[in-house]
């Protein structure tokens, strides 16, 4: 086993093991280092750090490589579909006919919430971000299979995850409801997964949504492209809440809060904005690009550049061929692909970009698409969640099914006030 020495001028040297991936990655393990010297590191953000061994995704940012349980990305877009990528994701193989069959079965028979849960919406304000009811009534499912909070055996997963697969999709579209003061619609069995969510969400009594077969299509293929992405912050949130023990309703639960964030699930509906607001001459897109390259200016180019990604996001280029397919089916014009085709045209020919490569990640065009579709700005996250489930419970399986797992528990550098005395409230300036 190869060693890495570290010098210390006030202690002795360390050598510490150097642990390599299937794919040639390097990492030093410094699981001793504090122990035998009383050091620790200090990387915020984590940006160098490795927080796990993982066999679920690999992501090779230089190269733009993407693939789950060693498919590239590129293939399972073109040839699977959201839900056998899930049960890849999630069992590591390509399912047989017959596992197939059950899980699709699973998810068709677990479609339906209880009937009281229908009750939790009630106490939400009209104006809820889904979000938040997401999160929330993710949580509250807990409470109604207390079975499969109790247990980690690989069937029980498999029910917990087909429950939380196919009933994330409904209280999504429930969520949507809400917001509009719509009755819920309820899932029909012979659709297929993605029909069913567009279904739910535009149905109304009185008008059947009918979903063209390129569509819910493009809304796989989004889902299949948020399915996992290694250690991001909603998926290390995931397994830092699996590493306590909790049940895998409430890590997922703190997944989807992670996810609300605007520099992560919330980035699309960012890219959208900005782009709304060139279009309404609120901004210039000339004026971006410089503004972007301006390093004593808060404006940010959302979209382009990537934490991980440091040549093309293999998503985003997919997304992009997508994009031109979506807008032709539906025979619509989008003056904001107008505007993000300038955008990216400027940026990838612009010295500054290239040096940097910062190209348009997945983020960039997934809004457009959605909002073609009919998708508000503000479910726009939530279709992330649902597409990056699978990735989380696989993360979950593998935090809990690890026998020498021990709660992730971060160290830090202190900068507080040193010891110092209380001052009783009358002494006190």
């Amino acid at each position: 086993m190869e060693n890495v020495t570290i010098k210390f001028e006030d202690s002795s040297d360390i050598e510490l093991p150097v642990v390599e991936g299937t794919e040639k990655e390097r990492g030093i393990d410094i699981t001793e280092l504090r122990s035998e010297t009383g050091y620790i590191t200090l990387d915020p953000g984590y940006g160098n750090t490795g927080s796990c061994e993982s066999s679920i995704t690999y992501l090779n940012g230089e190269k733009g490589v993407l693939r789950y349980r060693g498919i590239p990305i590129e293939q399972l877009a073109e040839k699977s579909n959201f839900i056998e990528v899930a049960d890849l994701l999630i069992n590591g193989e390509l399912p047989s006919k017959e596992r197939r069959g059950r899980f699709a079965a699973l998810l068709t028979d677990n479609a339906l919430l209880h009937e009281n849960l229908k009750h939790h919406f009630e106490g939400f304000p009209w104006n809820s971000h889904p979000m938040a009811m997401l999160s929330a009534m993710v949580n509250a499912l807990s409470c109604y299979y207390p079975v499969l909070t109790l247990t980690h055996r690989l069937q029980d997963l498999e029910m917990a995850a087909a429950i939380l697969i196919s009933q994330i999709r409904t209280i999504a579209a429930f969520s949507y409801k809400m917001t509009r003061g719509e009755p819920f619609i309820y899932p029909i069995p012979k659709h297929t997964y993605s029909e069913n969510l567009l279904h739910m969400m535009f149905s109304l009594p009185h008008e059947h949504y009918e979903v063209h077969d390129d569509i819910k299509h493009a809304v796989d293929r989004i889902l299949i492209l948020h399915a996992d992405h290694e250690q991001n912050c909603s998926t290390s949130t995931v397994r830092m809440v699996a590493s306590s023990g909790a049940n895998l309703f409430a890590a997922i639960s703190a997944g989807i809060s992670a996810l609300w964030g605007p520099l992560h699930g919330g980035a699309n509906q960012a890219v959208v904005e900005m782009l709304l607001k060139i279009h309404k001459g609120k901004l210039d897109v000339k004026k971006c690009i410089e503004m972007a390259k301006d390093k004593d200016s808060n404006f940010r180019l959302m979209g382009f550049g990537h934490r991980v990604y440091k040549n093309f996001d293999p998503r985003a280029q997919i997304l992009k061929g997508l994009a031109v397919k979506v807008f032709d089916v539906l025979k619509k014009t989008d003056p904001l692909v107008e505007i993000a085709r300038e955008l990216e045209g400027i940026a990838l020919n612009d010295p500054y970009f290239v040096e940097r490569n910062l190209y348009p990640n997945v983020d960039f065009y997934s809004g457009i698409i959605l909002r073609a579709i009919g998708v508000p700005k503000n479910m726009f996250p939530v279709f992330f969640a649902i597409g990056r489930l699978p990735g989380w419970i696989a993360h979950w399986h593998e935090v809990a099914d690890n026998i020498h797992s021990r709660i992730d528990r971060p160290r830090q550098i202190y900068t507080g006030y040193t010891e110092r005395p209380y001052v009783p409230i009358e002494k006190r300036s």
